[in-house]
């Protein structure tokens, strides 16, 4: 048996008094984490072999729960605040008849690919279904699932049939992967259309110590959600292309960070298009084998095809204490600041009761703060 999670855990407030408010562009697909997470939230995940046969014939089961509770809150069963899910149950058959490869059924997290530090899955094709994952043929890595649901919370389904090809090699440590993804029209969804998306990563494996990611992706009608499942009403007119870059270096035991930057532009009928751009970056260096100071800094631009440019600029300091000096090394413990500003577009577009709204912590300033202590450990 093997036990994995996530948990991260604080508490923290508004500089201008009151509960701890996000900043989070209206409209973005992401927002930058350090010092910017709201909530408690744990991953704890149990996977079991229950059979082993001697030709490499592996029986698995696997099952996760998450816990999701907002900051300042306290929860009754009558309440719909916090959350408590089971994203993932699923069984998956290892056999030498698929070269290695495994034929799966159930709910899981499937092939997620993501940037930590805007906990940003950009392709994640997760979802409950049947599938076979990593058949190998010539030294690549087939595979194809079909699924029917690719969200927790998605309000309706589609069929969605997603083919991957992996761990192709075209220079020294780099290595591509190639996704494609159809979905169904739904039928139960009146003006339902089907969809398609590809994405091309390029991953470049030591580079200064760590890795560099290069993604393309394309998206049409419900294929505009690129990384999962979009708008199930969205037509062929709307399509969306992104392009990401993001390298993680670890250059010197000492000094560490990560950098992320996208392009991703959405042509939609009835001038309901947008561009959105983000660039942000998270230095990291560790004076002792114990203290790092971390810093982050980003900033995301939505142009709309109607209306004004939205933008908002998130800046955090972060002495940390971690048990060790590397990047990704966890359990850490972070005393941070967190300081905001946002221009007047991205407040008439931010919900009520937001953190860039006007009747959110900070009524109509275009500015403001955050302080507070962070617990994120994983295993």
């Amino acid at each position: 048996m093997e036990f994995n999670g996530y948990g991260r855990l604080g508490t923290a407030g508004a500089t201008s008094g009151g509960t701890q408010q996000c900043f989070r562009l209206p409209g973005a697909p992401m927002k930058y984490r350090l010092g910017n997470e709201c909530e408690t939230y744990w991953e704890l995940e149990l996977t079991q072999d229950l059979y082993r046969g001697d030709d490499g014939t592996v029986l698995r089961v696997g099952g996760m729960a998450s816990l999701y509770e907002p900051y300042n809150h306290f929860p009754t069963f009558l309440d719909d605040d916090g959350r408590v899910c089971l994203p993932q149950l699923w069984a998956g058959l290892q056999s030498p008849l698929l070269n290695g490869g495994t034929f799966w059924a159930g709910r899981r997290y499937y092939k997620r690919h993501d940037i930590h530090i805007g906990d940003f899955y950009y392709w994640n094709p997760s979802g409950e279904g049947v599938g076979i994952e990593d058949y190998k043929l010539g030294g690549y890595l087939f595979s194809y699932s079909v699924t029917r649901e690719d969200t927790t919370d998605q309000p309706h389904k589609a069929t969605r049939h997603d083919f991957n090809v992996g761990n192709w090699q075209v220079n020294p440590n780099g290595f591509l992967e190639l996704g494609a993804s159809y979905i169904q029209k739904a039928g139960q969804v009146e003006g339902s259309h089907s969809g398609w998306s590809l994405t091309l990563e390029h991953n470049q494996e030591k580079f200064f110590g760590g890795q560099n990611r290069f993604v393309v992706q394309y998206g049409q009608g419900p294929g505009t959600g690129l990384g999962q499942t979009g708008e199930l009403t969205a037509s062929r007119d709307t399509t969306t292309w992104r392009v990401l870059e993001s390298p993680r270096w670890q250059v010197t035991d000492n000094f560490s960070g990560q950098l992320l930057a996208v392009v991703q532009k959405t042509k939609a009928p009835n001038d309901q298009g947008s561009t959105w751009t983000s660039f942000g970056v998270r230095p990291v260096y560790a004076f002792t084998e114990h203290f790092k100071l971390v810093a982050e800094y980003g900033h995301d631009q939505i142009r709309p095809d109607s209306g004004g440019t939205r933008k908002l600029d998130k800046f955090t300091i972060a002495p940390t204490w971690s048990v060790g000096k590397g990047f990704l090394t966890r359990p850490e413990v972070r005393l941070y600041y967190t300081y905001a500003k946002w221009n007047r577009a991205a407040q008439l577009a931010a919900d009520d009761g937001t953190a860039l709204s006007d009747t959110g912590a900070y009524g109509s300033a275009l500015h403001g703060s955050n302080a507070g202590v962070q617990l994120e450990t994983w295993w």
